[in-house]
């Protein structure tokens, strides 16, 4: 059985927030210390991004739901720089 996943992919930034904090495209690149490109949502009904691509990043957005819903951000290099 296929389990179908509707990706939108936007390319203008959409500002989310977390039970802690809100995240607008200043705050994200002052964080990351690089700039917005693009950002991926898994499914229409999700409110934070899966993904969110920078200039020299691909960060992954993984959500934490303990006490509090909350994200945290993994930033993988877009062109690691091998010799």
């Amino acid at each position: 059985m296929k389990t179908s996943t509707k990706r939108n992919m936007l390319c203008e930034w959409v500002s989310f927030s977390t039970d802690t904090e809100m995240y607008t495209q200043d705050i994200f690149e002052d964080l990351v210390g690089d700039e917005f490109e693009a950002m991926m949502f898994e499914d229409e009904g999700h409110d934070i991004p899966s993904y969110i691509w920078t200039t020299n990043f691909v960060c992954v957005i993984k959500r934490s739901t303990r006490l509090i819903n909350d994200i945290s951000i993994l930033k993988i290099p877009r062109n690691p720089g091998c010799q």
